[in-house]
Order: structure tokens, then C-alpha cells, then sequence
């Protein structure tokens, strides 16, 4: 996302000014400034406040939401256009939840398709909110959070309006252990030869016990932004912090 928008405002000749949590990959940053991006780090829950709030203060100019802007979760559903043209049969997909854009973009263009697929969410168990969700009748609530190498996914907290927008498309949602997350990132790169982002692993990790079924799963592989360091620390059958 950052990247995306960091590559437009380049092209348009207009700065930009990314605002990330202090949890973020070096990778990620790296990539932005790359694109001429300018990067300000916050903590933890000044950078969840922002996304509540849907600003920062003393940071101007137009903000575009990660998560709950319409045209970010538009361009997301392309995504859920391109499985539906080019599988010609899949039983479920499989998406990380990071703040609920991503599904609810995927999940809306599969669901007016193909309504009979089965969408579900995965976190990482160290803040799977839509799993607490969906355990607690549909009521969000907020979970404890651990920052961990999987930073494009999990929270303490679902933000309200876009849980509204997905809960009606999701079938379930599963918490991922971080060891079984990073055995999906190993299996990406040894396998596929595909480097995937902690976040990536989760559906992999999903698919692989079982618990989308036995049908055919699609899984979203939603980034290839890791620290080589962690990175290798995976290949070699560690579980990065």
C-alpha cells in the first residue's frame, strides 16, 4: 500500500509522507524511500490512533486511508476479479487480516461471483481480533496484541466500520500460530521459490492443516516485504521475533 502510494505520488510529482508504526520492516521502509517517499515512525498506538482518526497531527495534506478508503478496498476486489476469471472453480480463499481492507476488497468481489465460496480471515494468534469477534457472537472486543515478524497483520482492536463491511462476507477466521506462520513462509521460498511477508504465511500455514477443507483453497500471499535477517533466521527453522 505505502509503496503503491509513494510509486503514484512520484509519478505525479507531488511528496508524500507515509506514516508507519515503529514495528514496521526495514524492508518496507526502505522501499518507500526508494520512491521518495518520507517515512515518520510512531509508536505502536500513535500510528492506531492515526488510523482511527484517520489523520496525524501535524502531518498535512490528504490522507489516504490504508483500510477503510473506498478506492483502496476497490482496488483490492480487483484481485477477487482476477481469481474469478482465472480459475474456473475454487471452494475458498483464505486472506490475512491486517485491518480488514484487504478481505473486505477480495471477499465483496468473490462473494457477488461466486456467493457459495467460503471467505476466511487469518491472524496471527499473538492479535487475531476477528477471531475473537466471531467467537463472542459477531461483537468485536478488544485482544491482547504482541508486535511480532508478522507486521502486516494482527491488532488489538477491529476498526468498527470496516468489521460491518466484512462480517456479513467472512465464514470464519483462525489464529495462527507464529511458528506454524513462519513453517508457511519457509514452504513459499523452499517450494514456490516466492518470498512472502510474515502476514503471507498465514494462509499458507491455514491451507496447509486443513482447516479451509479439502477443496480447492486459494491463498493470498498479501506481501513480499521481509528483513533478510528474519528471513534467514526462517530458512534455517527458527521463529524470528
Amino acid at each position: 500500500m505505502a509503496q503503491g502510494v509513494a510509486w503514484m505520488a512520484r509519478k505525479l510529482g507531488v511528496p508524500v509522507t507515509t506514516v508507519v508504526p515503529d514495528t514496521a520492516s526495514m524492508s518496507k521502509l526502505a522501499a518507500v524511500e526508494r520512491l521518495g517517499g518520507r517515512i515518520v515512525r510512531v509508536s505502536r498506538d500513535e500510528w492506531w490512533s492515526a488510523m482511527e482518526a484517520g489523520r496525524l497531527e501535524g502531518v498535512d495534506g490528504y490522507f489516504v486511508h490504508p483500510v477503510r478508503d473506498d478506492a483502496v478496498m476497490a482496488g483490492n476486489g480487483t484481485i477477487g476479479l482476477e481469481l474469478v476469471e482465472d480459475l474456473d472453480h475454487f471452494d475458498a480463499v483464505l486472506i490475512p487480516w491486517g485491518g480488514g481492507g484487504l478481505t473486505t476488497g477480495i471477499a465483496s468481489a468473490v462473494k457477488a461471483l461466486r456467493p457459495n465460496t467460503n471467505v476466511y480471515v487469518c491472524e496471527p494468534e499473538t492479535g487475531a481480533p476477528v477471531t475473537a469477534a466471531i467467537g463472542n457472537r459477531g461483537v468485536p472486543m478488544n485482544v491482547e496484541h504482541t508486535p511480532s515478524f508478522i507486521d502486516g497483520a494482527g491488532a488489538g482492536a477491529l476498526l468498527p466500520e470496516m468489521w460491518e463491511h466484512a462480517r456479513s462476507l467472512v465464514t470464519d477466521a483462525f489464529s495462527i500460530s507464529l511458528a506454524d506462520a513462519a513453517a508457511g513462509v519457509r514452504l513459499l521460498v523452499e517450494r514456490a521459490r516466492i518470498v512472502g511477508e510474515g502476514a503471507a504465511g498465514l494462509p499458507v500455514a491455514a491451507a496447509l492443516a486443513g482447516r479451509a477443507g479439502g477443496g480447492r483453497v486459494v491463498c493470498i500471499v498479501s506481501g513480499g516485504n521481509i528483513d533478510s535477517a528474519r528471513l534467514a533466521d526462517i530458512l534455517r527453522g527458527r521463529v524470528p521475533s
